[in-house]
């Protein structure tokens, strides 16, 4: 009797509120993908109708040319901010891994703090000592925080699996002859791209999402995809904000599909 009713107790916190906290991250999705088909003025749910008039508008080229321009400048600054990120986090990785677990105990907690201290306040903080140094908001002033704020993602990603390599590897290729360079190329990174694949892609969605960093960071010619979003919902309820984040989580989806096939070859 007392293992049923566990049973039952265990059913019902496992499926009653893992349900609903699927339900709740769930529906702002599919409520955002439903607005977007509205063949109304503005976002309204439930929609009005069914069209596609709102993605034929998004992507027109003379209707949406400053929401194409912010979009090039997110995805140009996402793409700077994982290869800034690759070139640090993977060598900091690497050698952490190679140390002494005491050293690396120390020194991974200040790589990772970015992760902890809230963007917004980095944001503000490197603004101010920017101002102090005499260095004004620029695109390349926009990639350097993107990267400090949101490389530990890669360094995380591709630590676990630094961590787990076995040193004999390395050993067995310097033993063959193989230089420093020739072992990271040929055996080191080899064994990591599945962490460097999967803090790429961490790295690339968070900074193409981010908005506190670019607000400070970034000059007033650079506009971003989510400022102009919000400008677009603080002017007019715009509708081509739904259809901005139906092509964002299609491309998501896609990008996680492929990879769990390449990945995963035989499911």
């Amino acid at each position: 009797m007392r293992e049923s009713v566990s049973i039952f107790l265990y059913r019902i916190f496992v499926y009653g509120i893992g349900g609903l906290a699927l339900l709740y991250l769930i529906a702002p999705i599919v409520i955002a993908l439903t607005m977007s088909f509205t063949a109304g003025q503005t976002l309204q749910f439930p929609p009005q109708g069914f069209s596609l008039r709102w993605y034929q508008a998004l992507f027109d080229p003379l209707a949406s040319s400053t929401e194409h321009i912010a979009a090039f400048n997110s995805l140009k600054i996402a793409g700077l901010a994982v290869i800034g990120s690759l070139l640090f986090a993977v060598p900091a990785a690497v050698g952490a891994a190679r140390v002494q677990r005491r050293v690396a105990n120390l020194v991974e907690p200040l790589l990772l703090a970015p992760l902890v201290l809230p963007s917004l306040v980095y944001g503000l903080a490197a603004l101010v000592v920017s101002e102090h140094v005499g260095v004004q908001p620029s695109l390349a002033l926009n990639v350097m925080g993107h990267i400090v704020v949101f490389g530990p993602l890669m360094y995380r990603a591709t630590a676990v699996l630094a961590q787990g390599m076995d040193p004999s590897l390395a050993e067995a290729s310097t033993t063959l002859g193989a230089g420093p360079m020739t072992t990271m190329r040929r055996v080191t990174l080899p064994l990591l791209v599945p962490g460097i694949l999967a803090g790429a892609f961490l790295v690339f969605i968070e900074s193409l999402d981010n908005v506190s960093v670019s607000l400070f960071l970034a000059d007033a010619s650079t506009t971003v995809l989510p400022l102009r979003m919000f400008a677009m919902i603080e002017e007019s309820l715009d509708v081509r904000v739904a259809a901005m984040s139906g092509v964002l989580i299609a491309l998501t989806l896609v990008v996680v599909i492929a990879g769990r096939k390449l990945f995963n070859p035989t499911r």
